[in-house]
């Protein structure tokens, strides 16, 4: 009988799983996982699920669960070329905390999934700090989450993170398409940058030598080095919006995502009306003329991927539009009057067409 050879100490190392390192990592997130948690946090990181106290909603009606899922998507690229990892966790909670206040939901909690081809405690804790200082400024907790490691799917130094939060709202302060009127006014509410859509196209641009873009360099359209500039955290809305609701009458609001802000603001307008916007309201900053320019993209599909610096919607009554901008502008928002909401035909005298554009943008950016 041949005798068989003697195992290795660890095949689960030698595959690629560093469970020591995983270990690790936990412990150095430990503490900006606690700076998130109240009084409704139950235990503590470690268990197999994050408990709520949800007794809170006890005082509502009828209280309405929404929930939201997202991740940051290729802006994980910049960071790891950078080697800068502690502001996507603050785009990962503004991608989907920002969902959820669209409906007029708080948000109560979030948990997230942080993947890796090799884990490195110190990347890990980076950017979980990201997600915990996004949750505070959203106002929930992050109760729980996971940190796996894939070799041989990811390259040692890839990663990827994604997220879900839940949040409520009483059935009578639901906002919705089902609220907009007539005669409404359209609010913008700036974005910080990018946020975290178009980086495909971001990407390519910078990497076509043609451009001329290096991460490292600071053209002169900018204040800071474009690395820098692309990995602005996203603006987290979550609990200005909340403000607004609270003493203005706000109908609905869309956050603007992936798709640009005409694509966003449809999916909250009913049928039979539309919304027609101003571009003289405002000048995107100079870091989407920048990509513009260097990547030669037409303005139509500038618009179709970025936010343009607009980074969410509110629509109000018309008589509570400079009421909400000056709330904002107390809470460093800046917003100002981008359109109105008409009765579809309402421009031109053409008939109601329910495949027709829902959102009509006029005019050429402000200078």
């Amino acid at each position: 009988m041949t005798d068989r050879p003697e195992p290795a100490a660890d095949r689960y190392a030698l595959a690629g799983v560093d469970i020591e390192a995983g270990d690790r990592a936990v412990e150095l997130m430990r503490a900006s996982v606690a700076r998130t948690a109240g009084a409704e946090v139950i235990g503590g990181l470690g268990g197999f699920a994050g408990l709520f106290d949800a007794s809170k909603l006890a005082g509502m009606r009828r209280p309405l669960l929404a929930t939201s899922t997202d991740g940051v998507g290729t802006k994980v690229v910049i960071a790891r070329r950078l080697g800068r990892y502690d502001t996507v966790g603050v785009d990962l909670v503004g991608m989907v905390v920002d969902d959820l206040v669209v409906c007029g939901a708080e948000p109560l909690f979030m948990t997230d999934y942080l993947v890796c081809g090799r884990v490195r405690p110190e990347l890990v804790a980076a950017v979980v700090a990201g997600i915990a200082e996004g949750c505070l400024q959203a106002g929930c907790a992050l109760i729980g989450g996971e940190t796996a490691e894939h070799p041989g799917h990811l390259g040692p130094d890839d990663f990827d993170l994604a997220g879900a939060a839940t949040g409520v709202v009483d059935a009578d302060r639901l906002l919705g398409p089902s609220r907009v009127r007539p005669g409404d006014a359209v609010l913008a509410l700036a974005s910080s940058g990018l946020h975290s859509n178009g980086f495909s196209l971001a990407r390519a641009i910078i990497d076509d030598p043609e451009s001329g873009l290096d991460l490292a360099d600071q053209p002169a359209e900018l204040d800071q080095p474009l690395g820098a500039e692309l990995l602005t955290p996203t603006r987290i809305y979550a609990r200005d919006c909340l403000a607004l609701a609270e003493s203005c009458d706000v109908r609905t609001f869309a956050h603007v995502t992936g798709g640009g802000l005409a694509a966003n603001l449809s999916r909250v307008l009913p049928p039979g009306l539309e919304a027609v916007l101003d571009r003289g309201s405002w000048q995107p900053p100079p870091v989407f003329g920048l990509l513009a320019e260097r990547g030669r993209v037409p303005e139509p599909e500038m618009e179709r991927v970025f936010n343009l610096g607009v980074g969410m919607v509110a629509i109000t009554a018309p008589a509570d539009a400079d009421r909400a901008i000056r709330l904002l502008a107390e809470r460093q928002v800046p917003a100002w009057v981008l359109g109105e909401v008409i009765s579809a035909g309402g421009m031109g005298g053409r008939a109601p067409d329910q495949k027709a554009p829902r959102v009509r943008m006029f005019g050429s950016h402000s200078r």
